[in-house]
């Protein structure tokens, strides 16, 4: 794809599954990449990994960790093209009269707040410049919810809320702003996922695996590359028009199940 060589990329969450993916193929599109994640361990590895990736350990729902990472990101980087607020947890699932308050307020703070720190440092820079991409990661649930799990079916909702006001807003700046959606990703956080859902629900992990693929016309999971192929997509010249959208990668989600 043309355009990306040379990009300055940030990305939150970037250490391990999605966004460790986004950042090592922009990384190979010859992009200048900075990422930050809350896991130690996962920081560590990505940072032996791919040396030439600034690598820190952040909590997105810090404003001081969260701005301390920017001033050294954009340093290092020298600006700034694309910044991809990825953090999210999927939170707490449960029947909505069994919903603890704090995984309640947890999940809405880390994907929420995490994509509002990142866009209140990203966009002086991309106004400065009138150029840039903001990446906000939601979901598919945030297009047609997720029963037991309302925190998290709230905040991908919100974050979608959020892509369609900023594009509105930065659009007189040359600055795009979409949402990726992606449908269930095969790895170790959806596993996380689909055994909390089945307790909640009482049924077996199986059973919930078999409801996520039975939803998608295409009758499959996806990839991490997949949602990566979709961020290279529209950080490149391809791509230079696209904003405000919600991008599902999911193989298509149908809300009958048939």
């Amino acid at each position: 794809m043309d355009g990306l060589q040379g990009k300055r990329v940030l990305i939150t969450a970037g250490a391990a599954g999605i966004g460790r993916v986004m950042a090592e193929s922009f990384k190979a599109k010859g992009a200048r990449v900075a990422v930050c994640d809350v896991d130690e361990a996962a920081c560590a590895e990505m940072a032996v990994a791919n040396p030439d990736i600034l690598t820190r350990v952040v909590d997105v729902t810090d404003i001081g960790q969260v701005d301390g990472f920017f001033d050294e990101a954009l340093e290092a980087l020298g600006g700034l093209d694309v910044a991809a607020a990825n953090a999210g947890i999927g939170g707490p699932a449960a029947p909505v009269e069994e919903m603890e308050f704090q995984g309640w307020k947890d999940t809405l703070s880390v994907n929420l707040d995490g994509a509002f720190l990142v866009a209140r440092r990203a966009v002086p820079v991309m106004k400065a410049q009138r150029s840039g991409l903001l990446l906000l990661t939601s979901s598919t649930s945030g297009l047609f919810g997720h029963p037991f799990r309302s925190p998290y079916a709230a905040a991908k909702w919100g974050i979608i809320g959020l892509t369609k006001t900023w594009a509105m807003e930065l659009g007189p700046y040359n600055i795009r702003v979409n949402a990726l959606c992606p449908g269930a990703v095969e790895g170790p956080r959806m596993d996380r996922v689909v055994a909390n859902e089945a307790k909640a629900r009482g049924v077996s992990e199986d059973e919930v695996r078999r409801s996520y693929v039975q939803c998608v016309s295409m009758k499959t999971w996806v990839t991490a590359q997949d949602i990566a192929n979709m961020a290279l997509f529209l950080a490149s010249d391809m791509g230079n028009k696209v904003s405000g959208q919600a991008m599902a990668v999911d193989g298509h989600t149908e809300l009958n199940g048939d």
